[in-house]
């Protein structure tokens, strides 16, 4: 079973960085897509950026192309999200979230079978 932690948010002044992590506390990822996705109040979730950890194809939303970067620790069983360039409309919870490879798309949040509890994200201008 996958089991997901979440950390590294905060507040950042428009901007800043900021490196969000996700540690998978239960079995491997390697037969799974890794995704971020975030939720601001009052909006729906939305998808963020993926990962595949078998040869580690990456995707982005347009919002965060650029600016942000997806990878994954091997060896340590996590997936990092790098956060350059905050704008106050990335403010929002960040929640990381596992999906086994050929079950849905990477970036639907409905196609995610693992969550975890989330991580707050505040960019203030």
């Amino acid at each position: 079973q996958v089991q997901l932690v979440e950390s590294g948010g905060g507040l950042v002044q428009v901007g800043g960085s900021l490196r969000l992590s996700c540690a998978n506390s239960g079995r491997t990822f390697s037969s799974y897509a890794m995704g971020w996705f975030r939720q601001a109040p009052g909006k729906e979730r939305e998808f963020v950026a993926a990962i595949v950890w078998s040869g580690g194809s990456t995707y982005y939303a347009d919002s965060v192309k650029g600016r942000f970067t997806i990878s994954k620790d091997n060896a340590g069983n996590t997936v990092n999200l790098q956060m350059n360039s905050l704008k106050p409309e990335d403010t929002a919870v960040y929640y990381c979230a596992a999906k086994r490879l050929g079950l849905g798309v990477v970036y639907r949040a409905r196609d995610y079978s693992s969550w975890g509890q989330g991580t707050q994200v505040t960019v203030s201008s």
